[in-house]
């Protein structure tokens, strides 16, 4: 109990620091690595649940937004949205507040699942897809779904949430990542707009020159966990690699996309124009890395625009689309949260229901709910008529948003799912290669090794 109150703590100086929402997400995501792999199991309790109308008490919504005593704009949102379902519906919504560090980093869920008590609905991403949807615990969400809703969502978009066909989960949005850089750095450097790179041996070139005293010339997340993963992924993908290959059958982590991303990084800490430690919550921190001078550069997603706007509004900065390997194509990772339904819960049916009302409607409200998360959160739509809605309202009229709806975007691809297993063999091998001077071309073959040894027993959902 003394755990839980002192993570609760920690989230409310966070916010007294101006450290956001989005920040301390990535800062609990550095030990969800270790407690994904090692900490308890997953196991879904049969006969806990089910669709029995007359299940006593409200669905609970296991999220990190709202119900912590804040008043963000995320948790207003999150609280219209319930009192909008439970005006009309019997069946009602209750908002459970998980401390962001408890919900990311902790075992609250699996435990919560474990023991029959976990939630009716809660937030998910991409990497615990797989965990929750190969041990069961995933509701069908498909019957709900009207054909033209579920075209509205941009497809690579919902692919990571099928199965077969079917949809265990509701995208709520998606965060392209971009370069940030300091228009400040650049001008003392002698540099401009012309010099912004495209190419990785460019950006190493840059950054040499961005390099003074104690600022580095670029910065990339070098915290061993999942959102490191997520910020790496795209310079293996640009080159053509991949951790699974197409036929989820064997790894494709050995190619020579995969062997040159691990080498990237790894120059980018040798040549000494990258640090070995991110400040603050991380990579994912602007306003403790590149707005203190850390670094010159760093890559961060799309969230960093609310994030500066909030904490650093006189900070002046740009964006620039991931630099490219010799020959490759541009590539970002675009992640995102959506909303999933315990298959054993109080009322399973019923809470598809609310999900697909909430977000996965052709209803007006449906779409304005989506527009108004974008309004309150900085991000881009997971749906095509919640993005030509925002863009009608002006909220990609300023830049970077703009930058990152027309540039960024156009080039993204889903995050991966894949079992914790595999995610933490391929942060071992960043991380070893990163900060610790592995051969990147020995520990890609090895971790391919591994990853065909884990894939030899694997059975669950598809790997994408």
């Amino acid at each position: 109990m003394q755990d839980k109150k002192n993570m609760a703590r920690q989230v409310e100086v966070a916010e007294e620091h101006g450290i956001s929402r989005r920040q301390f997400l990535a800062r609990g995501a550095a030990f969800t690595l270790a407690a994904a792999v090692t900490g308890p199991g997953l196991t879904v309790l049969s006969g806990c649940g089910g669709s029995d109308s007359s299940a006593s008490g409200p669905l609970e919504f296991w999220q990190f937004d709202a119900g912590g005593g804040g008043n963000s704009p995320q948790a207003k949102w999150y609280l219209d949205v319930a009192d909008a379902w439970n005006k009309d519906h019997e069946t009602q919504i209750k908002m459970k507040y998980i401390p962001v560090q408890d919900y990311i980093s902790g075992t609250k869920l699996k435990t919560g699942f474990a023991s029959g008590e976990g939630p009716d609905i809660f937030v998910a991403s991409s990497n615990d897809f797989t965990l929750y949807y190969n041990n069961g615990a995933l509701q069908d969400l498909t019957p709900f779904i009207e054909d033209g809703a579920r075209d509205d969502f941009y497809q690579n978009v919902l692919a990571t949430r099928m199965v077969d066909d079917k949809i265990y989960a509701v995208p709520l949005e998606v965060e392209p990542l971009a370069m940030y850089y300091s228009v400040k750095a650049f001008e003392d450097a002698g540099l401009s707009e012309a010099d912004i790179p495209e190419t990785w041996d460019q950006l190493l070139e840059v950054a040499g020159k961005l390099k003074k005293g104690d600022r580095f010339g670029v910065l990339f997340e070098t915290n061993a966990n999942f959102y490191q993963n997520f910020t790496w992924y795209p310079f293996m993908w640009q080159g053509g690699g991949d951790t699974v290959a197409k036929s989820g059958k064997e790894s494709a982590f050995d190619s020579k996309g995969g062997v040159q991303a691990l080498q990237f990084w790894q120059d980018a800490i040798e040549m000494g124009v990258a640090p070995r430690k991110a400040l603050g919550s991380g990579a994912g921190d602007l306003s403790a890395n590149l707005v203190q001078g850390h670094c010159a550069i760093e890559e961060c997603g799309i969230w960093g625009v609310g994030d500066m706007r909030q904490n650093a509004p006189d900070f002046e900065y740009g964006v620039f689309k991931l630099p490219r390997p010799p020959g490759g194509t541009y590539t970002t990772n675009f992640g995102g949260w959506a909303w999933a339904v315990s298959s054993k819960g109080k009322n399973p049916e019923e809470a598809a229901k609310f999900c697909v009302w909430a977000l996965g409607s052709m209803s007006e409200d449906s779409i304005e709910r989506g527009v108004r998360w974008l309004e309150s959160d900085g991000v881009m739509g997971a749906r095509k008529s919640v993005v030509e809605q925002a863009t009608q309202r002006g909220h990609f009229d300023p830049e970077p948003m703009k930058f990152f709806r027309d540039e960024a975007f156009p080039g993204s691809r889903a995050e991966n799912r894949y079992p914790p297993e595999i995610s933490k063999m391929v942060n071992d091998a960043i991380q070893n290669c990163q900060l610790g001077g592995a051969d990147p071309k020995q520990t890609a073959e090895q971790t391919a090794q591994n990853i065909d040894s884990f894939l030899e027993g694997y059975s669950g959902a598809p790997l994408i």
